[in-house]
């Protein structure tokens, strides 16, 4: 009785100074995009509807206050004509109180007069960085790096500078001060229909923005988690893309774990075979959605039982640090044939298998025993590792596509990225008789075919589809609404 007439109490006293008991109740949250044109909405009709703050704001809801402090043609560079520093969204921004602060800038630094001044570039941003993070609201701070740009003007706005200079500078800041990034520059690198005048995204391309960021914004993760506590080893941390990357030795192999800056719930992982950093974008996609990558270096074993046991141990580190039972296993090229081994053996703790361009049959590769010209000195390693004599070694029968009915009958979905011209792991002797096998014998795989490709590059450009076949397949994938699919 007492707690009643005190709540009605103080309501009371609120309604007689007139300040809504709502305000009290429910505090927005609120957002403040740092950026240039592309933040602005310049060149998009009804821009204050269109904008990617906009649209974020209409994904978000009414607990949420986006507000857009874009500035045209804005750089983080001080001494330029037109620097972030001296604008009013940047003395506004400062003032609005924000809990999240998007900062998305870097594009206008990529013109050629600012290239002279690179060697400031990321103390500049640090600066700029700090500048919020004094701010009492100490808000959440998440940095991103530009889209694509398709403008020819190599003076001005650069797609190659961007890439090879802008971008890596951002990751490296994020990584020094343990902020949150998001890369949006491979989301658009095949999407040059998006960009009307070459550089500005159309509303369909600032909406892909928007969703972005709203997986970001609303994701809920562990960021208390630390699998670094758990590996007694010595540790070189490093820089992954932006990411903490520690290099260690286990059992006397080379291991990597890549953590991310806020791990996902249940902890998922991707276990890279091969070729570690080779074409990282759909790494680097699912870091930023809350994935561990890890690397335990079998080279050059191809697969056999001393390469399973070795990583069943590794295996063993991983769940003793804390992450999922089940791994999203990757494997380009002969990591193939490691993946599949090693599901094989363990097919209760694979959640997927992402294989690219793969070797599934060591007679094609590096036997060289069909259209492709093989591998001489890798055939005679892969004898020593079976210990076989030449006669067992041109019958062997152990391959991934020689398992192919076991393998489709484990249940975990599959996804194969090829080239179609491959002349080197020719997909007529592994992916494509591979993916017939399984799929007459109830298996859950798709083939992602890139016409006119050899065996390099690996990937997509642009690593969606892959990033969204190992979200699904971990149980990681979100809708626009902010809930989980099931």
């Amino acid at each position: 009785m007492k707690r009643h007439f005190f709540i009605f109490f103080i309501t009371l006293c609120m309604c007689k100074v007139g300040i809504p008991f709502s305000v009290y109740a429910q505090q927005k949250i609120k957002i403040a995009c740092i950026g240039n044109s592309i933040t602005y909405g310049l060149g998009l009709a009804n821009r204050e509807k269109n904008s990617y703050p906009a649209q974020l704001q209409n994904m978000l809801g009414s607990s949420y206050d986006v507000m857009n402090f874009g500035h045209s043609g804005a750089t983080v560079l001080k001494n330029t004509v037109n620097p972030y520093w001296k604008t009013k969204a940047y003395a506004d921004a400062l003032k609005s109180e924000p809990n999240i602060v998007l900062i998305k800038l870097g594009t206008n630094d990529s013109k050629g007069p600012n290239r002279d001044k690179y060697n400031e570039f990321e103390s500049t941003y640090k600066e700029l960085i700090n500048s919020f993070r004094q701010l009492p609201t100490k808000p959440r701070i998440i940095l991103i790096a530009p889209v694509a740009t398709f403008n020819a003007d190599t003076n001005s706005i650069s797609d190659r500078v961007l890439v090879n200079r802008i971008i890596p500078m951002i990751q490296q800041v994020a990584f020094d001060e343990k902020l949150e990034l998001i890369n949006l520059h491979p989301l658009f690198v095949d999407k040059a229909e998006l960009f009307p005048d070459k550089i500005h995204p159309s509303v369909a391309g600032v909406s892909l923005i928007a969703s972005r960021l709203y997986e970001t914004i609303v994701f809920k993760g562990n960021a208390g988690f630390d699998i670094y506590t758990k590996i007694n080893a010595e540790k070189n941390i490093s820089s992954f893309y932006g990411f903490e990357c520690a290099s260690f030795k286990f059992n006397g192999r080379d291991c990597k774990v890549v953590k991310p800056k806020v791990a996902a719930k249940g902890h998922p992982w991707v276990w890279r075979a091969r070729f570690w950093g080779h074409e990282p974008q759909a790494d680097v996609s699912l870091l930023e959605r809350g994935f561990h990558v890890v690397y335990c270096d079998v080279a050059e074993l191809f697969g056999n039982a001393e390469a399973i046991t070795l990583w069943n141990k590794f295996y063993a580190l991983m769940r003793k640090g804390g992450l999922n039972k089940k791994v999203a296993l990757e494997g380009m090229s002969r990591g193939g044939v490691y993946v599949y081994n090693w599901a094989l053996a363990n097919p209760k703790k694979v959640a997927c298998i992402y294989a690219d361009a793969p070797v599934l049959d060591l007679k094609s590769w590096p036997g060289g025993k069909g259209k492709g010209p093989g591998s001489k000195p890798d055939w005679e390693i892969f004898k020593k590792d079976y210990q076989l004599n030449d006669e067992e070694a041109n019958r062997f029968n152990q391959n991934p596509l020689d398992n192919a009915v076991k393998i489709a009958k484990l249940g975990f979905p599959m996804l194969h990225v090829v080239g179609d011209a491959d002349d080197v792991v020719p997909i007529a002797e592994n992916t494509t008789p591979f993916e017939k096998i399984v799929r007459e014998n109830g298996g859950d795989i798709k083939v992602i075919h890139k016409p006119n490709v050899n065996h390099h590059p690996h990937s997509l450009p642009n690593p969606t589809p892959i990033t969204d076949f190992i979200l699904k397949a971990t149980g990681q994938q979100m809708n626009i609404a902010g809930k989980d699919e099931k």
